[in-house]
């Protein structure tokens, strides 16, 4: 069995493969912002172990790591987590940018720095849940799609980095999955959420770890899910 770190593990893709992990009886440790999501996510989850860190405020994650014992080796470290604001350029303050680079792609950046050694050790694997805004970018969508198009930027140099060592990275592209962000999304958009038109975080997570339980003579690199229709 393997262990892992996943971020955004509440809700949406994160809950469904932190779920399927843990049915495997995988050692799982999730990121929560702070010690009662922590204790929100242990309740949820039992036999998990989680580290405190906000990803609103990478900068604080090295201390805060510090402050705390983490996990030897990592099998994978996975990012989930991200979060969305719509709104034109022409409208859209630098809050609401920083908000979205913070902790849609400067965090990633900095979990994965701080955890390079445990990845290394275990040759582990880095997988990105990117979004399709991380291949084209529609209007209203800038920031959200400047943060996820900086993603697989920081998702292409590690692959190149760190495949001496190892290390496996992936990027998935889901495209609109039935979680909370969506609902957030559809609301923000002033349209009618449908659960049923969208792709099931559930049918994500089965391509997350189809790219995790590869083979080590291979490498899924970019993978794409889209909504069927």
């Amino acid at each position: 069995m393997g262990t892992h770190l996943i971020t955004g593990a509440g809700s949406g893709i994160g809950a469904a493969v932190t779920e399927r992990l843990a049915e495997r009886g995988e050692e799982l440790w999730l990121l929560a912002r702070d010690a009662g999501r922590a204790k929100e996510l242990a309740g949820r989850f039992p036999g998990v172990r989680t580290v405190v860190g906000d990803l609103a405020d990478p900068e604080k994650l090295s201390w805060a790591f510090g402050h705390q014992t983490l996990p030897d080796r990592l099998d994978s470290l996975l990012h989930i987590a991200g979060v969305v604001d719509l709104g034109e350029v022409g409208e859209l303050t630098p809050k609401a940018w920083n908000r979205q680079l913070a902790a849609n792609l400067v965090a990633p950046a900095e979990l994965t720095r701080l955890l390079l050694p445990q990845l290394r050790a275990a040759q582990g694997h880095v997988i990105f849940v990117n979004s399709g805004a991380g291949l084209r970018a529609n209007p209203q969508w800038a920031a959200y799609a400047a943060s996820k198009h900086g993603l697989k930027a920081l998702a292409d140099a590690l692959r190149a980095e760190e495949s001496g060592n190892g290390v496996r990275v992936t990027t998935v592209y889901p495209g609109r999955t039935a979680t909370p962000m969506q609902v957030k999304v559809h609301q923000q958009e002033g349209k009618e959420y449908e659960a049923e038109r969208w792709i099931a975080p559930e049918t994500v997570a089965s391509t997350i770890l189809a790219a995790l339980d590869l083979p080590r003579d291979a490498e899924i690199t970019d993978l794409q899910v889209r909504p069927r229709g």
